[in-house]
């Protein structure tokens, strides 16, 4: 597990009592159970006895729990995520949707926003054996090869869109598109088509279709997709079921106060 994005000691604000507590609590990976105190120092950068004593801080607020000698991210923050009024509300309009979703098609069901420039997964729906990765509640994925960031990129502003083309883009897959000019014709295409296709490029032998979720303002706030192995992939009854439940969705999210 490399050092997350943020967490380096150079990054703006790091020597504040904030900044480092930012990088001690992004020091956790989606695949970390728990940390040991060599390994926060090492992943974020601050100063071992810095660590210790904020760390033992944060234990106290439950941001941070004690598992033996090592230390895991405190249920804590995760109450405090289910505060936020945009993942909530549009969390809470779309999950009945996306069961039923998942119950017309037996695929797997993601509903995402966008973060900066990567895609954060707020909900999935899926059966038992279904696909795990790469996606997750909370997990991130690049933009520009998932069909809800592609989606995301196509409806969203385009200040965005030069952003991610300004960067050198990530291949995931054989499959993955990192030429400019070519992402920007499948943006186009999506444009065209209310909705983003992406074939195995975040993961080989799957095949994702995705529309954007827009609110009553016209303004894009979130994606939803569904994932299927390849073989059986039914793009286009993907296509119209999505587009059914994601006008359904925005009334519910307006209803909710928000959009």
């Amino acid at each position: 597990m490399t050092t997350p994005p943020h967490g380096e000691a150079s990054a703006p604000g790091a020597n504040s009592v904030l900044g480092k507590v930012r990088l001690i609590l992004e020091a956790f990976g989606p695949d970390d159970e728990h940390l040991s105190l060599t390994e926060i120092t090492h992943r974020s950068g601050v100063a071992k006895a810095s660590v210790h004593r904020l760390a033992q801080e944060l234990l106290q607020w439950g941001l941070l729990e004690r598992r033996g000698s090592d230390y895991r991210l405190g249920m804590r923050l995760f109450e405090i995520g289910q505060r936020v009024p945009r993942q909530r509300i549009l969390h809470d309009a779309a999950r009945p949707w996306m069961e039923d979703l998942y119950q017309a098609t037996g695929e797997t069901i993601h509903l995402a926003v966008r973060d900066g420039l990567e895609v954060l997964y707020l909900e999935k729906v899926s059966g038992h054996g279904q696909i795990t990765r790469p996606s997750r509640v909370a997990g991130r994925m690049p933009l520009h090869c998932t069909a809800t960031g592609k989606v995301l990129l196509a409806f969203g502003p385009a200040d965005v869109l030069d952003e991610v083309l300004g960067m050198p883009l990530e291949r995931v897959t054989p499959y993955t598109v990192v030429a400019p000019g070519l992402l920007r014709q499948e943006l186009a295409r999506a444009r065209d088509l209310g909705y983003a296709l992406e074939q195995e490029q975040t993961r080989e032998g799957f095949v994702s279709v995705a529309i954007p979720l827009v609110g009553a303002s016209g303004a894009t706030m979130g994606a939803l997709s569904i994932t299927a192995p390849a073989f059986r992939a039914d793009v286009g009854k993907f296509a119209g079921l999505l587009a059914m439940v994601g006008r359904r969705i925005a009334k519910s999210v307006s209803a909710l106060g928000q959009g």
